[in-house]
C-alpha cells in the first residue's frame, strides 16, 4: 500500500525537486499527486513500498534539518551584511505605498473591531 512522505502545498520548488532527487538518489519508488486544475486536491509525495517507508522519513529529516540550517546561516549572514530590508528601509524607499497599505490594515482592523466591541 502507497504511504504519504512528503507534502507539496506550499513548498518552494527548489525544496520539491531536492526531495526528488533525494529520493532517486536513494533508489525510492515514488509518484507525486498533484493539486489538480482548481488547487484543491491533495499535492504530495508518495512511496509504494511501505518497508521503506521509515528510512524515507529519516532521510527527508536529515535534508530538512540541513536545509533549516543552512537557511538560518544565509539569514544571519545577509542580516550582518546588512542586506535585510528594515521597516524603515521599506519607509524610505516608497513612503507613499508604506503609509497607504499601512492605513488600510489600520482601516481593516477598526472595521474587524467594531464589530466585535460594539455588537
Amino acid at each position: 500500500m502507497s504511504k504519504l512522505v512528503f507534502r507539496l502545498r506550499n513548498v518552494p520548488i527548489d525544496e520539491a525537486q531536492d526531495i526528488r532527487e533525494l529520493l532517486e538518489g536513494n533508489d525510492i519508488a515514488y509518484f507525486e499527486t498533484s493539486a489538480g486544475n482548481w488547487g484543491i486536491s491533495f499535492p504530495a509525495i508518495w512511496i509504494h513500498e511501505s518497508e521503506k517507508f521509515e528510512l524515507t522519513r529519516q532521510l527527508i529529516g536529515e535534508y530538512q534539518n540541513e536545509r533549516a540550517e543552512r537557511l538560518r546561516k544565509e539569514y544571519q549572514s545577509s542580516r550582518a551584511n546588512g542586506e535585510v530590508k528594515t521597516v524603515w528601509q521599506s519607509f524610505t524607499e516608497n513612503p507613499l505605498r508604506f503609509t497607504a497599505f499601512s492605513a488600510i490594515i489600520v482601516v481593516i482592523l477598526i472595521i474587524y473591531m467594531r464589530v466585535f466591541v460594539f455588537f
